[in-house]
Protein backbone atom coordinates (compact mmCIF):
# COMPACT_ATOMS: atom_id res chain seq x y z
CA UNK A 1 0.00 0.00 0.00
CA UNK A 2 1.49 3.25 -0.67
CA UNK A 3 2.21 6.16 1.70
CA UNK A 4 -1.11 8.37 0.63
CA UNK A 5 -3.29 5.15 0.61
CA UNK A 6 -1.89 3.98 4.04
CA UNK A 7 -2.28 7.89 5.58
CA UNK A 8 -5.86 7.94 4.32
CA UNK A 9 -6.98 4.78 6.06
CA UNK A 10 -5.67 5.71 9.12
CA UNK A 11 -7.28 8.80 9.08
CA UNK A 12 -10.85 7.27 8.54
CA UNK A 13 -9.72 4.88 11.84
CA UNK A 14 -9.19 8.04 13.42
CA UNK A 15 -12.13 9.86 12.00
CA UNK A 16 -14.56 6.98 12.85
CA UNK A 17 -13.21 6.14 16.12
CA UNK A 18 -13.36 8.35 19.32
CA UNK A 19 -12.91 6.36 21.92
CA UNK A 20 -9.26 4.16 22.74
CA UNK A 21 -7.04 3.13 25.55
CA UNK A 22 -4.14 5.77 26.00
CA UNK A 23 -0.73 4.26 27.67
CA UNK A 24 1.96 5.88 29.41
CA UNK A 25 4.85 4.99 30.99
CA UNK A 26 5.32 4.66 34.92
CA UNK A 27 8.40 3.63 36.70
CA UNK A 28 9.52 2.03 33.29
CA UNK A 29 5.88 0.07 32.57
CA UNK A 30 2.64 0.84 30.64
CA UNK A 31 -0.18 2.45 32.38
CA UNK A 32 -3.22 1.78 30.20
CA UNK A 33 -6.74 3.90 30.20
CA UNK A 34 -9.37 4.57 28.54
CA UNK A 35 -9.70 8.29 26.63
CA UNK A 36 -11.79 10.31 24.29
CA UNK A 37 -9.71 11.41 21.15
CA UNK A 38 -10.44 14.07 18.52
CA UNK A 39 -7.64 14.71 15.48
CA UNK A 40 -6.41 17.14 12.95
CA UNK A 41 -4.61 15.23 10.85
CA UNK A 42 -2.67 12.56 12.08
CA UNK A 43 -2.71 15.05 15.47
CA UNK A 44 -4.41 13.65 18.16
CA UNK A 45 -5.89 15.73 21.34
CA UNK A 46 -7.47 14.24 24.47
CA UNK A 47 -8.88 16.59 27.18
CA UNK A 48 -7.77 15.60 30.90
CA UNK A 49 -7.43 17.33 34.29
CA UNK A 50 -4.44 18.81 34.89
CA UNK A 51 -4.63 17.18 38.53
CA UNK A 52 -4.32 13.75 37.22
CA UNK A 53 -1.64 10.76 36.79
CA UNK A 54 -1.43 10.59 33.48
CA UNK A 55 -0.39 14.68 33.45
CA UNK A 56 1.91 14.16 35.47
CA UNK A 57 3.35 11.02 33.68
CA UNK A 58 3.59 12.66 31.16
CA UNK A 59 5.93 15.50 32.66
CA UNK A 60 8.12 12.68 33.38
CA UNK A 61 7.85 10.55 30.27
CA UNK A 62 6.30 12.32 27.21
CA UNK A 63 6.31 8.65 24.86
CA UNK A 64 2.76 7.17 24.53
CA UNK A 65 0.38 4.61 23.24
CA UNK A 66 -2.58 5.02 21.50
CA UNK A 67 -5.19 2.11 20.18
CA UNK A 68 -8.08 3.29 18.60
CA UNK A 69 -10.33 1.77 16.16
CA UNK A 70 -11.15 -2.15 17.41
CA UNK A 71 -15.12 -2.52 17.48
CA UNK A 72 -15.15 -5.52 18.95
CA UNK A 73 -17.38 -7.21 16.21
CA UNK A 74 -14.54 -9.61 14.69
CA UNK A 75 -10.71 -10.75 14.40
CA UNK A 76 -11.28 -8.26 10.96
CA UNK A 77 -11.69 -5.33 12.38
CA UNK A 78 -9.67 -2.23 11.45
CA UNK A 79 -7.83 -0.38 14.28
CA UNK A 80 -4.41 1.58 14.32
CA UNK A 81 -1.64 1.22 17.02
CA UNK A 82 -0.61 4.88 17.62
CA UNK A 83 3.23 5.74 19.06
CA UNK A 84 3.51 9.14 20.05
CA UNK A 85 5.12 11.95 22.02
CA UNK A 86 2.58 13.38 24.59
CA UNK A 87 2.55 17.67 25.31
CA UNK A 88 0.34 19.34 27.81
CA UNK A 89 -1.86 22.15 25.90
CA UNK A 90 -3.07 25.14 28.38
CA UNK A 91 -4.04 27.40 24.85
CA UNK A 92 -7.24 28.32 24.91
CA UNK A 93 -8.13 28.14 21.11
CA UNK A 94 -6.81 24.63 20.84
CA UNK A 95 -9.50 23.98 24.30
CA UNK A 96 -12.29 25.80 22.78
CA UNK A 97 -11.80 23.79 19.69
CA UNK A 98 -12.17 20.29 21.24
CA UNK A 99 -14.81 21.32 24.29
CA UNK A 100 -18.25 19.31 23.85
CA UNK A 101 -21.16 19.23 26.33
CA UNK A 102 -19.68 16.12 27.39
CA UNK A 103 -17.06 17.58 29.31
CA UNK A 104 -19.62 19.93 31.66
CA UNK A 105 -19.32 16.38 33.88
CA UNK A 106 -15.44 17.07 34.77
CA UNK A 107 -15.13 20.69 33.87
CA UNK A 108 -16.69 24.03 34.56
CA UNK A 109 -16.36 24.89 30.98
CA UNK A 110 -13.85 25.70 28.07
CA UNK A 111 -12.05 28.15 30.49
CA UNK A 112 -11.98 26.11 33.40
CA UNK A 113 -8.01 26.34 34.60
CA UNK A 114 -8.19 22.81 35.50
CA UNK A 115 -8.99 21.65 32.02
CA UNK A 116 -6.07 20.91 29.88
CA UNK A 117 -5.37 19.16 26.42
CA UNK A 118 -3.06 16.20 25.63
CA UNK A 119 -1.88 17.15 22.31
CA UNK A 120 0.13 13.87 20.88
CA UNK A 121 2.33 14.06 17.84
CA UNK A 122 2.75 10.34 15.87
CA UNK A 123 6.14 9.59 15.67
CA UNK A 124 4.80 5.78 13.99
CA UNK A 125 1.26 4.51 13.14
CA UNK A 126 0.39 0.95 12.45
CA UNK A 127 -2.97 0.10 10.67
CA UNK A 128 -3.94 -3.26 11.76
CA UNK A 129 -6.65 -5.64 10.54
CA UNK A 130 -7.04 -3.88 7.24
CA UNK A 131 -6.84 -6.48 4.14
CA UNK A 132 -4.15 -9.03 3.78
CA UNK A 133 -1.39 -7.03 4.29
CA UNK A 134 -1.15 -5.57 7.63
CA UNK A 135 -0.17 -4.72 9.67
CA UNK A 136 1.19 -0.99 7.48
CA UNK A 137 3.67 1.35 8.95
CA UNK A 138 2.97 4.64 8.50
CA UNK A 139 6.28 6.17 9.84
CA UNK A 140 5.84 10.23 10.58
Amino acid sequence: MDKQTLNQEVLQVLEKHKVGTLSTVVDNKPHSRYMTFSNDELMLYTPTNVHTHKADEIEKNPNVHILLGYEGEGYGDSYVEFEGTAEISTDQELKDRIWNEHMKNWFNGPDDPDYIVLAIKPNKIRLMNSGQKTPQTLDV
